[in-house]
């Protein structure tokens, strides 16, 4: 439902999901609490998961209707403060259309497009929810009040059938828009990535800020990938992961050149939905990932995703790297390359997995990096840089 266009397919989950919760609040208003013990899934918080993960994703094309109203109101009086009362009126998003306008960024989450001199849109892509766009801006603002230098949005809006969020950049270009026009350039746009990742690996926050450990996303590239194929070299891969001390400083997460605008000589970033609190080395292995590995196999696909050659992609990672750990020594900028490229195999594992059924030459893909995540697992003792 969530990755459907077809505005029937949503009524008909509208319809269903509104009857059935139409008998559960009769029969709670009876029961109260006792009614989940009567049922097959007894935790309470699942139905709720359920209910309000329906509600979100037909919101943008179905909250004129008094289905969607009426749906808010069942789940409120079941889960009290689970939406607030105003979804319960009819709201109109401000609707905007991209025709025409210049795309300038692109990532798993959506594109980005310049609307006018000033404004630029972040379209989102189809099965994201109102609440994934409010929760992105929500990080971006308390991200900017952190100190990390990022565009703040001042809205959101309909762009056809998707989310947008409306952002002021001024006269401004990505990074990878910079780099295409002056590849000669790349190792200058390298090193002021180099030090605005530091300026975000300097700050540090507390329990109470909210931020999770990204070492919960690398346990989950090993559990939903390697683990289904290797239960062993999985434990040593999580072995591997558990020998990063607890950090609160924080990471971005998706940090690449699509997701830094150059704006008066200045970088912002967009793109907070990832920042999380953890070692720095789960960043670079993000940026060998896009920048090296994706392209190992088919440089097309760095080229198509940044816009420049992966000749330049390659170059652009390695002067990133020294100028980020401040040194030319051969043995220590290997030994880091090494530790990144073992997070990146693993993570491109569970990337064909997720494709769902595997085809024969992803399977032979997936047997190639788990051959260099073992041999990788073998020879490191840690992942501390």
């Amino acid at each position: 439902m969530k990755n459907s266009t077809d505005i029937g397919v949503k009524m008909l989950w509208l319809a269903d999901k509104l009857a059935n919760i139409r008998s559960l609040a009769g029969v709670y208003s009876e029961r109260g609490e006792a009614m989940w013990q009567t049922l097959h899934q007894k935790d309470p918080e699942m139905h709720r998961w359920y209910y309000k993960t329906i509600a979100e994703t037909v919101e943008l094309s179905l909250n004129k209707t008094g289905a969607f109203k009426e749906l808010i109101k069942h789940i409120n009086s079941i889960w009290p403060g689970t939406f607030d009362s105003e979804k319960a009126k009819y709201k109109k998003y401000r609707e905007v259309s991209v025709d025409g306008c210049r795309q300038i960024g692109h990532g798993a989450k959506g594109d980005v497009y310049r609307y006018d001199d000033e404004l630029v849109i972040k379209v989102y892509n189809q099965n994201n929810t109102y609440h994934d766009v409010e929760q992105e801006i929500a990080l971006s603002r308390r991200a900017f009040i952190l100190g990390i230098p990022t565009a703040i949005s001042f809205g959101i809006v309909s762009v056809g059938s998707r989310y947008g969020a409306m952002y002021e950049l001024v006269e401004s270009d990505t990074f990878s828009q910079c780099i295409a026009r002056s590849p000669g350039q790349v190792e200058t746009y390298a090193g002021m990535m180099a030090n605005l990742a530091h300026s975000i690996h300097d700050i540090e926050v507390t329990e109470q800020d909210g931020f999770p450990d990204v070492c919960d996303r690398l346990r989950t590239y090993i559990r939903s990938g390697i683990a289904y194929e290797d239960e062993s070299l999985a434990k040593r891969c999580l072995d591997l992961i558990d020998t990063l001390p607890p950090s609160d400083h924080l990471v971005h997460g998706d940090f690449h050149t699509n997701n830094v605008f150059l704006q008066n000589g200045e970088p912002l970033l967009i793109d907070m939905d990832r920042l999380s609190t953890g070692h720095p080395i789960a960043e670079i292995s993000d940026l060998y990932y896009f920048y090296v590995v994706l392209g190992e196999d088919d440089p097309a696909v760095v080229e198509k995703f940044m816009g420049f050659s992966y000749e330049t992609a390659v170059q652009f990672f390695h002067a990133f790297l020294k100028r980020y750990l401040g040194t030319e020594d051969a043995d220590k900028l290997r030994e880091v390359t090494e530790k990144a490229s073992f997070l990146c195999y693993a993570r491109m594992v569970r990337k064909l997995r997720k494709s769902g059924q595997i085809s024969e030459p992803d399977r032979k893909k997936i047997h190639h990096y788990l051959e260099k995540t073992a041999q990788l697992a073998a020879k490191l003792d840690t992942l501390e840089m």
